[in-house]
């Protein structure tokens, strides 16, 4: 893997828009590695792109609701390179047992006609539940990482409208929770975490996960044209197993390409010729 020149973006001006605090997580990695200077501008209320608490529902995908804020941030600051993340919730996806989190990281540099993502996936603290009493909303913040993770409390149901977002102390959490149950026709009240980034470290990690990656792809120049982003786009299966010989769904190669010039290499992925027949659907099926 070759290196990107090192002042491609030394000195160029990158606009984030957030109003969460996401400056503050990937500033000092990506100013240190690029020579960059991150531009944050909090100028466009990015809530109406959507929200976790389903105020408003993402339109399109996660990388769509980037691309949007990317867009935005630039025409707010003038800078021709943008970045931008947007998370996403649910079930892990080996069994969903879990709380499960998907970070997607963006730049967009238009002089150079670029875009590079990157993804983080890691367990969530993304935690919901109706509590009708105090020992019960406790026990709940107590899973759910509170202090440290931020809360929201709502009447009756999770989609009331009136609610109390980043619950950030106890003494905050108890008036909430009897402000939310004097309102509830039920007596029940909504508790789950507040999944905006500066509410969840949990979530900071990820975000911090996905720009790393991001800035291992902005250093790898492709060997063609010299562009960054230059990275692996697909793997080939097929390592042959040492006991039969048979093909195996290991990696025997990747593909590597640049999104500027289109050029593609391919590399070995093993320093091993064969496969473990432990992973060989003929010898261990």
């Amino acid at each position: 893997m070759s290196t990107a020149p090192p002042l491609f973006y030394q000195g160029r001006q990158v606009a984030i828009l957030t109003q969460h605090g996401k400056q503050d997580l990937v500033r000092g990695p990506l100013e240190a590695a690029l020579g960059c200077q991150l531009v944050h501008t909090d100028g466009y209320d990015t809530d109406q792109l959507g929200t976790f608490t389903r105020e408003l529902t993402r339109a399109g995908s996660q990388l769509d609701a980037a691309r949007k804020k990317s867009s935005i941030g630039m025409a707010l600051t003038g800078a021709s390179v943008g970045m931008a993340s947007e998370g996403a919730f649910g079930p892990d996806p080996f069994g969903a047992f879990m709380p499960w989190n998907t970070e997607v990281v963006l730049w967009v540099d238009r002089l150079s006609g670029i875009e590079v993502t990157s993804f983080a996936h890691g367990p969530a603290l993304s935690l919901h539940r109706m509590v009708s009493s105090l020992q019960e909303l406790e026990r709940f913040a107590a899973e759910a990482g509170f202090p440290e993770h931020l809360l929201v409390l709502r009447p009756e149901h999770p989609e009331h409208l009136d609610m109390d977002k980043g619950i950030h102390d106890h003494s905050s959490l108890l008036k909430a929770f009897h402000l939310a149950q004097a309102k509830s026709a039920n007596g029940v009240v909504f508790a789950e975490n507040d999944l905006r980034a500066f509410c969840n470290p949990t979530r900071q990690k990820m975000i911090r996960k996905a720009t790393e990656e991001l800035i291992q792809k902005l250093l790898s120049a492709c060997p063609s044209c010299d562009s960054p982003g230059y990275w692996l786009s697909q793997q080939i299966p097929g390592l042959p197993c040492r006991a039969c010989g048979s093909l195996t769904r290991l990696p025997k190669a990747e593909i590597w390409g640049c999104k500027k010039c289109g050029h593609e290499g391919q590399r070995a992925v093993n320093a091993q010729p064969w496969a473990d027949p432990a992973r060989c659907d003929f010898c261990n099926p």
